[in-house]
């Protein structure tokens, strides 16, 4: 017999009865001969992932800030941070050993989507004193947060996430991914969610504010369903994302928040923009330059989603638009004498042929390319988020 699942429920484990009804206990294994009783550890209801990049001050604040609730001193909540070859930092020795924390480093820099995956289904941190005994790992938890290094939270913020979702498993089983107020530093309001992508959107976007090319500002107080909000603070029901396969990877950096957003409501489950719960974001993109190796990594972003998601002729009228800019501003850095922005658009040129072509591992390689430069631009923003 079939068991259906609604979008946002729980299979709930099966109890076998006997002829009457009176339930079979199936007998316990013990690690050893002596008959003590082994309890297993209580699973966290929210498990947040920091991708650090070049941001360990930053990342060490968000920590020592999200610590300051009671979620987290009681295991009801815990940090992972996958942190994406960063140089060493004399602050990584303290992240590593506070309680509650777990970090995991890769040797180069797999990009946002991956770490976040990565992240998210990491084995079990080994056990500590006062912690579990080998062999009882803790259930993953209910929900992950995902949050960017530059992010600061009030006191007791993790909490109020933890409350946020024990109503929604109780009253709204579809709401799979929900996002928060954000604030920029001078407490004004930032855009933090918006309507799908589309190809006239996008063009039209050009004549905005960069804050409101893909972003829309909310005035509803209450939480109101969405088409997609920001992975800078996104907190997702993992049934949700396992059932999805986590982020796409395909998404090196900016739009797989989208992607993920949109591929859940294809799905049946609900995206929603929550007011209730807000962080400062520091450091959006709009607020900071663009330099030539991130601006490459924007466009291959969305010439990436366009291809997933809008028809040919559409597809091929924005890598067009994309391939122009990238014609223009080559030939003004070669104006000017900047010949690393030159080469960098020239690439930006040539990946837009292999995106529009499918050449993936020729994308990848430009991608890494841009990517070597990156760490310079990251490193501009940490510690600057007083």
């Amino acid at each position: 017999m079939a068991l259906v699942v609604p979008p946002g429920s729980t299979p709930r484990p099966v109890e076998l009865r006997s002829a009457v009804g009176v339930p079979i206990v199936q007998p316990v294994a013990l690690a050893d001969d002596h008959p003590r009783c082994q309890t297993s550890p209580a699973a966290p209801v929210v498990s947040v992932v920091i991708v650090n990049f070049c941001q360990w001050r930053n990342t060490a604040r968000l920590v020592s800030q999200l610590r300051h609730s009671t979620a987290s001193r009681t295991g009801a909540a815990e940090i992972i941070v996958v942190d994406n070859h960063s140089p060493f930092h004399p602050v990584v020795r303290t992240l590593e050993s506070t309680p509650g924390v777990t970090i995991r480093r890769f040797h180069r820099n797999l990009g946002f989507a991956r770490a976040v995956n990565r992240g998210v289904n990491i084995p079990p941190e080994p056990p500590q004193r006062g912690r579990p005994r080998p062999g009882t790992p803790r259930p993953p938890s209910e929900w992950i947060l995902l949050l960017n290094p530059d992010v600061t939270v009030r006191d007791g913020f993790l909490d109020e996430v933890v409350a946020t979702g024990a109503k929604l498993v109780a009253g709204e089983p579809a709401v799979g991914v929900v996002g928060f107020r954000m604030r920029n530093r001078d407490g004004s309001d930032q855009a933090s969610s918006g309507p799908f992508p589309s190809l006239f959107r996008t063009l039209a976007g050009l004549l905005l504010p960069r804050s409101r090319r893909k972003c829309t500002h909310r005035r509803e107080p209450d939480r109101r369903p969405v088409d997609w909000v920001t992975g800078g603070c996104l907190l997702v029901r993992r049934d949700c994302f396992r059932q999805l396969g986590g982020l796409d990877e395909a998404f090196f950096l900016y739009y797989e928040d989208v992607d993920f957003c949109r591929r859940a409501t294809e799905a049946g489950w609900r995206v929603c923009f929550d007011p209730s719960l807000e962080v400062t974001h520091h450091w959006p993109l709009h607020a900071r330059r663009v330099p030539a190796p991130l601006r490459l990594m924007t466009r291959h972003a969305l010439l990436t989603y366009a291809r997933k998601h809008w028809t040919g002729w559409r597809t091929r009228v924005l890598s067009g638009v994309v391939w122009a800019e990238a014609v223009a501003r080559q030939a003004w850095a070669f104006a000017r004498g900047d010949s690393h922005a030159s080469h960098c658009y020239g690439q930006l040129r040539r990946l837009v042929g292999d995106v529009t072509a499918g050449r993936d591992r020729d994308t990848r390689r430009r991608l890494r390319y841009a990517a070597a430069f990156l760490d310079t631009i990251s490193a501009e923003q940490d510690g600057r988020t007083e």
